[in-house]
């Protein structure tokens, strides 16, 4: 199934965000879809996101997983 791993994100308050800067759409293997996270994360919390929950079609994998740097 091409896409279907796919992150979706979450404010301080563990409410769902959304928006046109954040990426909706699928990627194809869970390896592709941590990569992106590795190099996009501060860019997320930037735009409000503080969790991130990686799904497999419709199924949680893990998450919510905090975007803090520990800081």
């Amino acid at each position: 199934m091409t896409g279907s791993w796919r992150w979706t994100y979450e404010d301080e308050t563990g409410a769902p965000v959304t928006g046109d800067s954040l990426v909706a759409t699928g990627f194809p293997t869970q390896s592709d879809a941590e990569s992106w996270l590795g190099e996009q994360w501060r860019d997320l919390a930037e735009h409000g996101v503080s969790a991130v929950t990686l799904h497999e079609g419709d199924t949680p994998v893990y998450g919510p997983m905090s975007l803090s740097d520990g800081s």
